[in-house]
């Protein structure tokens, strides 16, 4: 067939280190060349940024040991831009700490490729509000956390803690703060009720928890503006706050933006049922940078529980495209939202396949347990990318088809 299939995976969280190691599972290795380009040199477990902002240490996962004998090569860097048009990646190179260290003038790298996996995920939405990139913190990744780490190490007793943001991870920050420190403050802000998307038993079980930690919740309060010492409220009040840590969604990363690839208007990538973009039939995208629909024709949420599949799906059907061989068709759906409150409490809301709430949960230290268990599975996932699949390694066959029969290769 003459030259290997250059396959470049961009990002190296749970989706796109996920999506490498499955390749390279999948494909023989003499055909394939696979490059996973990621600015830090060790996995970020991104599910436990609370843990690490509260003092806890998280075990190093070095990539090199993660994809040692698997033909996958890492590729430390950042990345700058992407040309989907001429099917290049413009990167500059990053040390350890992720820091661009390329010098001034010294120019870019350009990589070319065949197949593009791009899983470049998201970071906190800086931009929400006024003076929120200036004042507030974050623990969308490693950087925020740590520097929230650091500000907390110096915060006095009787300081408040305001966590912007209800959902899933405003959640899990709260409480973790208020548990590590109990002589601090801590308060949650959210625009609707809290935990309204959760069952009356899941409700009850989180006020409960909120209450024990002595959490204050201020409720239906839409924040409009982040100041040094307090937060700006619609209503006109301000709510004292030494520390303002900001957990309200997530932006995405704005490369795929800058491209002619088809985007919907937050900068999401749009994806078939096999994570293939529906403008360039060599770009895939997985994870919180798609825009992939799930049951019910409702667009998959940013999380863990989504990418993983997706990542899998993707790695499936390019695998597939290039051997011949069958088109995975399994849907992507929800069994549980798993929510840490704290080492010793938990939540596991019980949901659709679409992810509404149903009446049962799991509560108390047995769903700490089954979340602590659910965030060691995906880091074993992570860590471990080529086992728990058959070996049947396959022949690359055929090169996927160009722009013109994209229809036809995904039907």
């Amino acid at each position: 067939m003459g030259m290997q299939h250059r396959i470049i995976v961009l990002g190296g969280g749970y989706t796109g280190a996920i999506a490498a190691g499955r390749l390279a599972k999948r494909l023989r290795r003499e055909d394939v060349a696979i490059t996973l380009v990621n600015a830090e040199p060790d996995f970020v477990e991104r599910v436990r940024m609370h843990q690490l902002a509260t003092g806890q240490d998280l075990r190093p996962r070095p990539f090199s040991e993660m994809f040692a004998g698997t033909g996958v090569e890492l590729r430390l860097a950042k990345v700058t831009r992407v040309d989907v048009d001429r099917k290049t990646v413009t990167v500059t190179d990053a040390d350890a700490n992720g820091a661009d260290v390329t010098a001034p003038g010294s120019g870019a790298e350009e990589l070319a490729y065949d197949t593009l996996v791009y899983a470049l995920g998201s970071g906190w939405n800086s931009q929400a509000v006024p003076g929120a990139a200036e004042h507030a913190y974050e623990i969308a990744g490693r950087p925020g956390a740590l520097r929230l780490r650091e500000r907390l190490t110096r915060l006095d007793a009787g300081q408040t803690v305001v966590v912007v943001g209800g959902g899933l991870t405003g959640l899990e920050c709260a409480t973790e703060i208020a548990e590590a420190r109990p002589d601090l403050h801590a308060s949650v802000v959210t625009d609707g009720g809290l935990g309204d998307w959760l069952s009356p038993k899941g409700r009850e079980h989180l006020r409960k928890v909120l209450g024990t930690l002595g959490i204050t919740v201020h409720e239906h309060t839409t924040v409009t503006g982040v100041e040094a010492e307090r937060v700006l409220t619609a209503d006109g009040t301000a709510v004292p706050a030494a520390v303002t840590v900001w957990t309200t969604g997530f932006a995405v990363h704005p490369i795929a933006k800058a491209t002619s690839l088809e985007v919907t208007g937050t900068g999401q990538i749009v994806v078939d049922g096999t994570m293939r973009s529906v403008s360039h039939p060599d770009v895939y995208a997985i994870g919180d940078a798609a825009m992939a629909m799930g049951p019910g024709n409702k667009p998959l949420r940013m999380s863990c529980a989504s990418g993983t599949p997706a990542a899998w799906q993707a790695a499936d059907a390019i695998a597939a495209r290039l051997t011949g061989g069958k088109l995975p068709n399994a849907p992507i759906r929800y069994f549980n939202q798993c929510i840490s409150l704290g080492r010793k409490e938990g939540l596991i809301q019980y949901v659709t396949a679409d992810d509404r709430a149903v009446r049962a949960v799991l509560t108390g230290w047995p769903a700490a347990v089954y979340k602590e268990l659910v965030c060691k599975g995906a880091a074993w996932g992570v860590a471990n990318p080529t086992l728990g699949l058959p070996t049947r390694r396959r022949r690359v066959t055929r090169q996927p088809a160009a722009a013109g029969s994209a229809v036809k290769a995904s039907a």
